[in-house]
């Protein structure tokens, strides 16, 4: 990265990307875009529980490894670990992706299909395609906010879905980092803006709004190398008309980093 300067608007894993920048060259602007806010009632998943008992779901799908972990460590406390593994032992488990395949793994929990990378709701329905849903219930571990299209494309197909909130995305307490960035790229001063997460692009926008510096932040991210984690979050960014030059594949950090770094090495 030859001592270029990357934004990035991760949180949750800021250290390692960070890391992983300076390890190629580069030097990390951080300016967290999210905040990830614990969303799980324990009384709506005991409820759930009971519901799911009465009413066996066909299929149960798991989104993030975040809110997978939230999940059982909920049905830990409430000490109904043992019948979350049994429900699950009698429906089709299904995944997104390696982070809540990890975490159900170390459960014990038998992982019957997995989404493809990209690892969108795209590979999710894909896996899906060939399983009879008409009439049937399908439970799927929300992430940090409704997954609109995946709900949509189920109940398409005759499914009653149930979304199960464990956390949800949230705009960070300390917006002053997103300010300075705004400012950096108007001075020129960034070479690259990394965002691992479509809600970033969001509540990046959501605040250049109330500021009243929507256009001059477009304007200034298309000067700018914009790269993204894949194509949820690119396709975000083509929304808000940014273009985006890099995208990783697959997308996890380690391929990401190196795309953003061979992208940087050619200007």
């Amino acid at each position: 990265m030859n001592g270029k300067t990357v934004a990035l608007l991760e949180n949750r894993v800021r250290d390692q990307l960070g890391g992983l920048v300076r390890k190629n060259g580069g030097r990390p602007f951080s300016a967290p875009a999210l905040a990830e806010v614990p969303d799980i009632d324990t009384a709506y998943i005991s409820s759930l529980l009971q519901d799911w008992v009465a009413t066996p779901a066909k299929v149960v799908i798991f989104q993030t490894g975040v809110g997978t972990k939230a999940l059982f460590e909920t049905t830990d406390a409430l000490g109904v670990t043992a019948t979350l593994l049994r429900l699950l032992s009698e429906s089709l488990v299904v995944v997104r992706g390696p982070k809540p395949t990890a975490v159900l793994r170390s459960r014990g929990v038998r992982i019957d299909l997995n989404a493809k990378e990209p690892y969108t709701s795209a590979e999710i329905l894909e896996a899906l395609a060939p399983v009879a849903l008409n009439g049937e219930c399908v439970i799927v571990q929300r992430y940090g906010e409704p997954n609109v299209e995946l709900d949509k494309a189920l109940e398409a197909r005759g499914a009653t879905v149930i979304e199960v909130p464990t956390y949800r995305w949230a705009m960070p307490a300390n917006t002053q980092p997103l300010v300075e960035l705004m400012d950096a790229l108007a001075r020129g001063e960034i070479d690259a803006v990394a965002f691992t997460n479509a809600s970033q692009a969001s509540n990046l926008f959501i605040l250049a709004e109330q500021l009243g510096r929507t256009e001059s932040l477009r304007a200034n991210l298309n000067k700018t190398l914009v790269a993204s984690i894949g194509p949820v979050c690119s396709k975000r960014l083509e929304e808000l008309g940014v273009v985006v030059e890099v995208e990783a594949h697959p997308p996890k950090l380690g391929p990401f980093v190196q795309a953003l770094g061979e992208a940087l090495s050619g200007r």
